[in-house]
This record gives C-alpha cells, structure tokens and sequence, in this order.
C-alpha cells in the first residue's frame, strides 16, 4: 500500500480543523450557539477523522526524521516538542470540554474550553507546519 498521500492528507484535515475552530469561536461570540454546536462537532469530527488517519501511517510507516540542517533544526524540534506534548493533553480537555457541553453545564464548559481551545487550535497549525517542514521545505532526497 502506498501511504504516500497521508502525510498531505493529515496536514489538510489539520487546516479544516483549525478553519472550524475559528468558525467555531466566531459562531459564540456572537451567540449563535447551535451554529456553534455544529461547526465545534463538526472539529471534532475531522480531528478524530485525522488521529485515526495519522496513527495509521505511523503504524505501518514510522517516523519520519526531520532533513533539515543549521537552524532549521531546532527550529523544527522547538514547534515539533510542545505539538506532541499538548496534542496528547488535548484529549483529554476535549472529552471533558464536550462531556460538559452535552450535558449542558455551560459554565464547566466555557471554564475548561477557555484552555482547550486555544490548546487545539495550537496543535492544529502546528500541525500543518511541521508537515511543511517535514515534507515540503526540507523534502529528504
């Protein structure tokens, strides 16, 4: 199988997620909270759409090591290491996040939101660059 196209797959479900995140702020600051509701499940669908798809190529393909040199290094490491750790936290935050939502405790949830959103919204343009720098910028030869 060729896993080629994953890696451009999951860079762009990361953009749509980070587009709805922004729709999706924009929809509650002017009350409009079914079209909140939908836009925010709507991310959390094309999230979940891409963990799925990002663990699957990991599995059958690895990582990929980083090919740039000189400064591009720890640039690369400096956006790479806090993506991983709060793409990790973010799971959790999420579940909560929405579990407060469903059950409509609005306060818990706009609290916790607070952090989550912002949390992910990071992990998904993060995302995006570290596949450019990954696989566009300093494609390995």
């Amino acid at each position: 199988m060729n896993f080629e196209s994953l890696p451009a797959l999951n860079a762009s479900l990361n953009a749509v997620a980070a587009t709805l995140l922004l729709v999706g702020r924009w929809a509650i600051a002017r009350g409009r909270e079914s079209l909140h509701r939908g836009i925010m499940l709507s991310a959390i669908g094309v999230s979940t759409v891409f963990l799925g798809s990002y663990l699957f190529y990991h599995w059958h393909h690895g990582s990929t090591p980083f090919p740039g040199e000189g400064w591009s290094r720890p640039l690369y490491f400096g956006i790479l290491i806090p993506h991983t750790i709060l793409a990790a936290a973010l799971v959790p935050l999420l579940i909560l996040t929405v579990r407060h939502a469903l059950r409509g405790d609005f306060v818990r949830h706009h609290r916790i939101a607070r952090f989550t959103w912002p949390i992910w919204l990071y992990v998904s343009i993060t995302g995006v660059l570290v596949y450019f720098m990954l696989y566009q910028w300093y494609p390995t030869p």
